[in-house]
């Protein structure tokens, strides 16, 4: 492939459309600005261990020339602006039309902007129209929500095995190495995409428990049999689309039948197991109250305010489980994270070691489940205030830099709080240890996450209580109102 020229870009958004946290162009930028581009993306990304770190690291491995037009990824939230939509697909189709032998893009698969429901499908349409006959290799997350029209226009596809998604460089390299071998004559990739009418609970997701982990396993063995790439994805339930669910795609040597048939085994396996993955949360009082029970052992216990991640698109400033833990009288107790740029200005201006008492939180309401936003006032000591930059340690993302923005974090004596300026999800030690926050001496632990913690922080913890607060992540699917998914669709409607 040394004398093929690349085009190699990212735009990353996972979309949750009941969420109020709004996806401007400034969003998937590192510090305001523009995304990043060309020998800046490279530099960014070389040698860490996401999709796009694969990709360059295949280009160059393989002594291909490649051009990096555009790496733009921003936490979810709301459906992205076509602004920035446009803006970024521009530049993938400017690069390709300037001519290359084929585009290696590290998408989401779960991207809903405010004029098309299927981000990545217009994308790729867009990509086709300016060249029509160009292999596309796509890596996608499995929480991708694929649609038909990304399975038509892109050549292969490959997503994640494991959630947390700790094999995002492994993944990349799956999704181009079918496109290498295809410029090098050695393959013709053949594809076959199906779904099934299921919308897991992302609380039952993980590739470390059952049903996922046996599918994801077979999607492995798959390729070890013979195919060039054999994905399951479990999709992404809080996108109000008509494709939203479980799909899976496989890319054979030239061989459609063998493709199908595989691809239906993997859809089929989810469709056994879909009671499965079904999640039933737990009243917050009672899992408070089991939580009082617990502590004292080799780590931390856990608390998971799972209805309010910043992964999944949520605000990361509900105030429920934070307020149950501190009236609940549990000490020894470290927060991660509440996001609210307000209050670490507050904290900032008043000093270090001062007491402040702050209407902490509750700054955005949300009115797809038609809640207000609920500040939380307590009292606490400014214990620091830092600049909350770092790079994962990883597993997951290993090597990416990641910026909270000015960080406080406030001891009100019993529990310690994270308080952030940009939304980040923790999944890795890197983001306590900038705080100054040793999570694994620590009584408990309450972490905004669902499933993604368990990648850098899951062997410190002695215990998990799975916290319902409130959020536009809610696992009680009664609380969103779907319009425009298709239906019927279990389980909601056994």
């Amino acid at each position: 492939m040394a004398a093929k020229k690349l085009v190699l870009a990212q735009m990353k958004h996972e979309t949750n459309t009941f969420s109020p946290v709004p996806t401007p162009l400034s969003r998937f930028t590192r510090a305001g600005g523009l995304p990043l581009e060309g020998g800046d993306a490279v530099r960014a990304f070389r040698g860490t261990g996401t999709g796009l770190g694969a990709l360059i690291a295949l280009a160059e491995e393989t002594g291909a020339r490649y051009e990096l037009p555009v790496a733009a990824s921003a936490w979810p939230s709301g459906p992205v602006d076509d602004e920035a939509f446009d803006y970024v697909a521009a530049r993938i189709v400017s690069a390709v039309r300037d001519g290359c032998d084929a585009l290696l893009l590290d998408l989401h698969g779960a991207m809903v902007t405010q004029s098309h429901d299927d981000g990545e499908g217009e994308l790729l349409r867009r990509v086709r129209e300016a060249a029509p006959g160009l292999p596309v290799g796509v890596v996608l997350d499995m929480h991708a929500n694929v649609s038909p029209a990304m399975a038509r226009h892109a050549t292969a596809i490959a997503g994640y095995h494991t959630y947390p998604h700790v094999d995002m460089h492994e993944a990349g390299l799956r999704a181009a190495r079918p496109i290498a071998a295809m410029l090098d004559g050695a393959a013709a990739p053949a594809m076959a995409f199906g779904t099934r009418p299921m919308l897991p609970h992302i609380m039952r997701q993980a590739s470390l428990d059952e049903p996922n982990h046996a599918i994801q396993a077979r999607a492995a063995q798959m390729e070890a049999e013979g195919a060039l790439a054999a994905s399951f994805f479990t999709g992404f339930p809080h996108a109000d689309h008509s494709h939203a669910g479980v799909s899976a795609v496989v890319v054979t040597r030239d061989d459609p039948a063998q493709a199908r048939h595989w691809c239906e085994e993997l859809l089929d396996m989810a469709w056994q197991a879909r009671e499965a993955f079904v999640y039933t949360p737990e009243p917050l009082a009672q899992s408070l109250r089991r939580a009082a029970g617990m502590g004292g052992g080799a780590g931390p216990v856990v608390l998971l305010d799972h209805y309010d991640n910043t992964s999944s698109g949520g605000t990361m400033d509900t105030m429920d489980v934070l307020a149950g833990i501190v009236e609940a009288g549990l000490e020894d107790v470290a927060a991660f994270a509440v996001y609210d740029p307000q209050a670490v200005a507050e904290a900032a201006a008043a000093g270090v070691g001062t007491t402040v008492t702050l209407a902490l939180g509750g700054k955005l309401a949300m009115p797809a489940i038609g809640l207000p936003g609920r500040p939380y006032t307590l009292t606490a000591r400014v214990k620091r205030i830092v600049d909350g930059k770092y790079r994962n340690a990883g597993p997951m993302s290993r090597g990416e830099p990641v910026d909270m923005g000015r960080c406080a974090v406030l001891d009100t004596g019993r529990v310690e709080i994270a308080v952030i300026s940009q939304r980040v999800e923790p999944h890795d030690i890197a983001a306590f240890q900038v705080l100054g926050i040793d999570p694994a001496a620590r009584r408990y632990l309450m972490l905004k996450s669902r499933v993604h913690w368990r990648a850098g922080l899951g062997a410190l913890a002695s215990g998990v209580v799975e916290c319902a607060g409130s959020g536009v992540c809610t696992s009680d699917y009664g609380q969103l109102q779907f319009r425009c998914l298709r239906r019927p669709m279990y389980p909601l409607d056994r």
